[in-house]
């Protein structure tokens, strides 16, 4: 995902007043990247080698441990993020039909945004909430016994609608 230059020099920005809490010793990396996600949301490219010109290392060590460690986000998130629970309950409920959908709907796949970043989609692990399995997670808001026309009636709800022939076979679509 290509950034702005605006969204470039916010970046710069913040991670600079990050840094200036920290010396400049490599073990404090996994706390920056920490801070730098805690801020932005995510940890850009142009943050990561801003940490390693002030650590002293080479901008490949912060990448290696920022894709190491799957805490760390390496697009922004969407504006609403919607999280599929994968936890044994919901995988036996069907987990896994519900986050086809959601790919399929959106566009995109596990850790992707949508071109207008309005959304992001995850696969999370339990959250929690067996008992309304299987579960959609968007923006905080916890949605149980979720199904694939569900899936369709909560994007509704953010003004998304489905185009006519998306649809699989026994799905229906609301009709303009």
């Amino acid at each position: 995902m290509v950034l702005t230059e605006e969204e470039k020099r916010v970046a710069l920005e913040q991670t600079g007043s990050i840094l200036e809490n920290y010396p400049p010793d490599r073990g404090n990396l996994i706390p920056i990247l920490q801070q730098v996600q805690e801020k932005l949301g995510y940890v850009p490219l142009v943050a990561m080698e801003e940490v390693a010109r002030h650590l002293g290392i080479p901008a490949v060590d912060v990448y290696s441990v920022a894709t190491f460690y799957n805490q760390f986000r390496l697009i922004p998130p969407g504006k609403h993020q919607v999280k599929v629970c994968m936890g044994t309950a919901c995988h036996m409920k069907g987990g896994n039909i519900i986050l086809d959908c959601w790919k399929r709907r959106l566009g995109i796949d596990v850790n992707q945004v949508t071109p207008d970043r309005e959304f992001s989609l995850e696969r999370v692990a339990c959250v929690g909430c067996c008992t309304m399995a299987p579960v959609t997670v968007i923006d905080d808001e916890v949605h149980g016994k979720v199904t694939p026309t569900r899936v369709d009636g909560l994007l509704f709800s953010f003004g998304v609608k489905i185009p006519k022939g998306q649809q699989k076979e026994g799905e229906t679509v609301e009709q303009e």
